[in-house]
């Protein structure tokens, strides 16, 4: 499975699966977001349908800031927000960490403040996914 596509991108990293959503969470918090929400699609899928699946997780990461100004420049952006980090075991082997491309998704919205602060936020959430 490619670690970029259009909507996303990341990496894969010989590490643990809990240790890799930890050091997610930490180098998210040091690029200044904040994780506001948090599924466990694997808890999810056993409780709600009986699945076994591998251990996958869905952080929903926010930086207040960029969300702050992004929100005022265009108010109905929120349906787009958080940005999503995901983190699962890759078939492959080790650990996949992947984030959506916010350039991708806000996109749609033809606002080039909005633009400009999805490349920021990009640019963040790169530099937090090399760091892992």
């Amino acid at each position: 499975m490619p670690e970029k596509a259009a909507y996303c991108f990341g990496k894969t990293v010989q590490r643990p699966y809990e240790d890799t959503v930890a050091r997610t969470r930490e180098s998210l918090q040091n690029q200044g977001f904040g994780v506001l929400s948090e599924i466990d699609v694997q808890d999810k899928l056993k409780e709600k349908l009986g699945l076994d699946f591998q251990p996958y997780i869905i952080l929903g990461a926010c930086n207040p800031k960029l969300a702050s100004q992004a929100l005022s420049a265009e108010p109905n952006l929120g349906v787009l927000l958080p940005c999503n980090v995901i983190v699962y075991r890759s078939e492959e082997g080790g650990t996949r960490v992947m984030a959506m491309d916010p350039v991708a998704a806000l996109s749609l919205v033809d606002n080039p403040e909005v633009e400009r602060i999805a490349h920021q936020v990009r640019d963040l959430l790169s530099k937090a996914l090399e760091s892992i």
